[in-house]
């Protein structure tokens, strides 16, 4: 990262300075802005797959969707091009981060990313969008979320003066991720309903915009000059480097990646399926998930505040929560079990991000941050798309019941197994005896 700040030395805290965080003024007006571009993201999923399906009922006007009347296949395509470049661009958006410094490269981002809602929003509105220009204009979102995520992390601690605020931080702007999972989605179908998709494509456009104007309104220096890189391979060498002499951080990614694998997906696939069949449809499919965000949510607030003194452990205990939905669902559970293991797994998550992500950037030099998130995010994420595909074919062989039974064991016996490395149990918030 090229922002360095002047740090206040860490004080007790009490229970009413859990929200002292928003008295800094660049992390206020970063996440006034980063919270209203959150909504509008997540509302545009909903836009852009009624806009390729051109699923919008006809009003008085005449037909609203402005899409191309695709099929299943069609929206494949489309989702499948705006997550491969996310995939692609990341490594090289950590170097950027780190290079030009982030705020410039998040800045790029959200301009990028409102010129592509916009122009989407422009062809669905004069009912111009083909199938090839919707797959150019998402694939080209990808490639600004990919050049965003690396550029998040490494900003965060650089917008408060005191260490022991970057934790509330990321409590804050995971919570405002959670709540946008709930709201967004729900709005987006009212508004596309109402008036089509390209509205929500527009409304998103504007969003971006909005978190733009808050980037550049942030007090940070920019990048030092005459830092000594000399290309992207070797700038990657170096944050590998970074990543893999430590290892609390590559096995705790590793178990990460591995949950999305063999545990997330499936339940992302499979849970739709076993609702339908067996938990009164869509609508039970909703609320676990609206109940997952909302525990997120909960989490957050939960983690507000507090530092404990092993945060990598308690956040590994935390992800014990996440094999409960898919447990419940393989042992055919009523509607309210899978409900409660949702809201567990919610909380687990927002607490296991925050201190996960406070941890990172205590311990990784500020100049190497936005490569080593780069390498963390792909190593989460990477394998996540190979599960969502594998999901459906593995549980025609399996079963349903019994590939989410496994996802759940796995999640039990990788937690326990990820406590028992001393690196990771032993890591403490500071006085750590061990190497950052």
């Amino acid at each position: 990262m090229a922002v360095e700040t002047e740090r206040i030395p860490a004080r007790r805290r009490r229970p009413g300075d859990r929200l002292t965080v928003l008295g800094e003024h660049d992390f206020r007006w970063f996440f006034m802005g980063y919270a209203t571009s959150l909504l509008g993201s997540a509302m545009a999923p909903v836009a852009v797959a009624f806009a390729v399906l051109g699923g919008v009922a006809d009003g008085p006007g005449g037909p609203r969707g402005g899409g191309t009347g695709g099929d299943g296949a069609d929206l494949g395509w489309v989702m499948a091009a705006r997550i491969l470049p996310v995939v692609l661009v990341l490594l090289a958006g950590g170097v950027v981060a780190d290079r030009l410094g982030s705020r410039r490269v998040m800045l790029a981002s959200d301009g990028l990313r409102g010129v592509v809602q916009a122009l989407f929003a422009a062809l669905l509105a004069t009912g111009h969008a083909p199938l090839w220009a919707m797959v150019a204009l998402v694939a080209v979102w990808g490639i600004g979320e990919g050049l965003f995520m690396p550029g998040l992390g490494a900003l965060v601690p650089g917008l408060v003066r005191r260490e022991e605020l970057v934790g509330d931080a990321n409590a804050l702007l995971g919570m405002a991720r959670s709540a946008a999972t709930v709201a967004g989605p729900a709005l987006a179908g009212v508004i596309t309903a109402a008036w089509g998709p390209a509205v929500v494509l527009a409304a998103d456009a504007v969003t971006y915009g909005v978190g733009a104007l808050a980037l550049y309104r942030l007090r940070l220096p920019g990048a030092p000059p005459g830092d000594g890189h000399e290309s992207l391979l070797a700038d990657l060498r170096a944050g590998w480097s970074e990543f893999g002499s430590r290892p609390w951080l590559w096995i705790t990614t590793a178990h990460m990646g591995l949950f999305n694998l063999l545990v997330w997906a499936p339940f992302l696939v499979l849970g739709p399926l076993t609702a339908q069949r067996e938990l009164g449809g869509a609508r039970a499919w909703g609320a676990v998930m609206a109940v997952y965000g909302g525990g997120a949510v909960l989490g957050g607030l939960l983690v507000l505040g507090r530092r404990p003194a092993r945060p990598l452990a308690v956040a590994t205990v935390a992800t014990l929560g996440w094999a409960l939905p898919s447990a419940a669902l393989a042992a055919g559970a009523a509607l309210p079990w899978v409900v409660a293991g949702a809201l567990v797994a919610g909380v687990g998550s927002a607490v296991c991000g925050t201190l996960y992500d406070t941890t990172m950037q205590r311990w990784v030099p500020p100049e190497a941050l936005g490569r080593v998130t780069s390498f963390g995010a792909l190593g989460a994420f990477a394998l996540g798309p190979v599960g969502l595909a594998a999901a459906g074919p593995l549980a025609g062989r399996l079963g349903t019941g019994a590939l989410l039974a496994f996802g759940a064991l796995w999640q039990l016996g990788a937690a326990v197994a990820v406590l028992a490395v001393p690196a990771v149990r032993r890591r403490r918030w500071e006085g750590d005896e061990e190497a950052a």
